[in-house]
């Protein structure tokens, strides 16, 4: 364990803070979009990925957990209007709890990444099984939720009519045309990548791919109905390089599939955690975290 890292995370944790959630979150997609072209032009972007994205910086176990915490924290104490506002910067405030509250999670945020990564790994998963910021993200919004909130995992739904828990009819083909149409593109220019021999842009593509999904998050953060969409194109990503590694091009619609799924996982995690209630569980990186389990198992598997 790097501890200067560790005393970093508490700065990185105030960063979610006073930003807010999302637009901490955003600099984290900036980070590694910035990284991963750096890497796959083969000057050296380890320092934006590791370091500075993925890291005690803008990590999203680190400093959007710290900010969807001291929100939750911030809308407990009546500060803020709902604890479940990740767009707003918190240090409209002025409070330096909330900031602290950050800054603790932020800390919680790299132990916890910490120790999970020490657990074994499945099959040749890499330094890990499973997407280590976000299994942190989901740990610590549940932590979030039983400390600051008062409607339990799934929300209190207080409708009239039966509560949506998937969505069905014209919204389920939205999000399979969503994911498969983003796995497509994703997939066949992994593919690209691939047969033209461009070793390093194809083996960091997924991180390019999830940069570029974050930074669209601006105009998510500006008004616009643009949505959340990292979750169908980071496993889309991770898998089209598993699926291509073992078969070819032809893998590539493995990363197709893995859109699809992502996106109706996304739907159903939204709907079953985070509505109906008064702090954040991130869809997103609680839908990164289940498929790289999957995909994980499915690469040893195919590339045994």
């Amino acid at each position: 364990m790097d501890i200067l890292a560790l005393i970093a995370a508490f700065g990185g944790g105030i960063i979610g803070a006073y930003m807010g959630a999302l637009p901490a979150f955003i600099m984290t997609g900036i980070y590694a979009l910035v990284g991963g072209v750096l890497t796959a032009a083969g000057v050296g972007g380890d320092v934006a990925v590791n370091y500075l994205a993925f890291g005690s910086f803008v990590g999203p176990h680190i400093a959007f957990a710290g900010g969807v915490a001291a929100a939750g924290y911030a809308g407990r104490k009546g500060k803020l209007a709902s604890g479940t506002d990740i767009l707003s910067s918190l240090n409209g405030l002025g409070e330096p709890d909330v900031l602290l509250v950050g800054g603790i999670f932020g800390v919680l945020g790299f132990l916890i990444h910490y120790c999970i990564g020490l657990l074994p790994v499945i099959g040749s998963a890499g330094p890990a099984t499973t997407d280590l910021p976000g299994i942190t993200v989901f740990i610590l919004a549940v932590v979030t939720r039983l400390a600051f909130g008062k409607t339990g995992l799934t929300g209190k739904y207080t409708g009239s009519g039966k509560r949506e828990w998937f969505a069905t009819g014209k919204g389920f083909i939205y999000n399979v045309v969503l994911g498969g149409g983003i796995g497509i593109v994703v997939g066949f220019i992994a593919a690209f990548l691939y047969e033209n021999e461009f070793t390093a842009a194809f083996s960091i593509f997924p991180i390019v791919c999830f940069g570029f999904a974050a930074i669209t998050l601006i105009f998510t953060q500006t008004g616009f109905a643009t949505p959340a969409t990292h979750h169908i194109f980071l496993p889309s990503g991770l898998a089209a390089v598993a699926g291509i590694t073992a078969w070819g091009p032809a893998g590539a619609l493995l990363g197709v599939l893995f859109g699809i799924l992502g996106s109706l996982l996304g739907d159903l995690v939204g709907k079953s955690l985070n509505s109906h209630c008064d702090t954040h569980i991130d869809p997103p990186a609680t839908t990164i975290f289940i498929l790289t389990i999957v995909i994980n198992v499915v690469s040893s598997v195919i590339n045994a």
